[in-house]
């Protein structure tokens, strides 16, 4: 089905309908080869090789959405009182039923990501699919190679829990603070906090680095977003063992 170009890019989370009939007008969005400037243009999401600023773009019908969240934000769709993720995002995708993959604690930054792509979340936080977590640390307290061993064995946990198997790397450490990063395959909650916890060190802060094949921007500062790029979108597929395409 044919649609506007400046919908197609809006709704892929490129900008709002005005800041997307921008770009074109600029010039800066290619359709199969040739430079697309009327706005209005009809194109094919699925057939036509659309490039902004030279990059083929991605025009699932399902968005899929890159966040660097910031501290103090509530992972979830919506709170009647307090900030949420989606409260970042410009108003034409809060009027889509987006919604994050899995969550992080209100203090901590980073990665998350956000979709209307229910079977791709699903595929991701599956418990039988162990996709890494990366997470970068800073806690209070000395880490020793006991603490990576220990990770690496699970960590139990005061309620009664054992972790399953991670990965710490220690960075840093020092009489009172070390940072480490943390590859964990689960999501219990606030389980690296208990986690570290359970061996005698306090995180201080934490931020998620990956998921999956899925690595946080470092040019994407705290509290903005920008859509995923194609090869990301298809890897991400790949790690929730889902076919490129197969929902739209």
């Amino acid at each position: 089905m044919e649609k506007r170009l400046d919908r197609v890019l809006s709704n892929a989370g490129f900008g709002t309908r005005s800041g997307v009939r921008n770009m074109i007008r600029a010039g800066r969005v290619c359709v199969s080869g040739a430079v697309a400037r009327l706005p209005e243009m009809k194109v094919s999401p699925g057939g036509d090789e659309i490039l902004l600023d030279g990059k083929r773009i991605c025009c699932k019908e399902h968005v899929c959405i890159m966040l660097n969240k910031p501290a103090g934000v509530l992972s979830a769709s919506r709170d009647r009182a307090r900030e949420t993720v989606m409260d970042l995002l410009p108003e034409e995708l809060r009027k889509r039923r987006l919604f994050p993959v899995g969550r992080l604690d209100r203090d901590t930054v980073g990665l998350l990501l956000i979709t209307d792509d229910g079977g791709l979340c699903h595929g991701l936080l599956s418990p039988g699919r162990h996709v890494d977590k990366l997470y970068h640390a800073e806690v209070e307290g000395r880490l020793t190679r006991e603490d990576e061993e220990a990770f690496w064995r699970g960590i139990p946990l005061a309620d009664g829990e054992t972790c399953l198997p991670a990965r710490l790397e220690i960075l840093e450490s020092g009489e009172g603070r070390s940072t480490a990063r943390v590859t964990i395959t689960e999501g219990k909650y606030h389980q690296l906090k208990r986690m570290f916890r359970a061996r005698g060190a306090r995180v201080r802060y934490l931020k998620r680095l990956g998921m999956g094949p899925l690595l946080l921007d470092p040019d994407l500062p705290e509290g903005e977003h920008r859509p995923l790029r194609e090869e990301e979108i298809r890897r991400l597929y790949a790690c929730a063992d889902m076919k490129y395409g197969e929902n739209d």
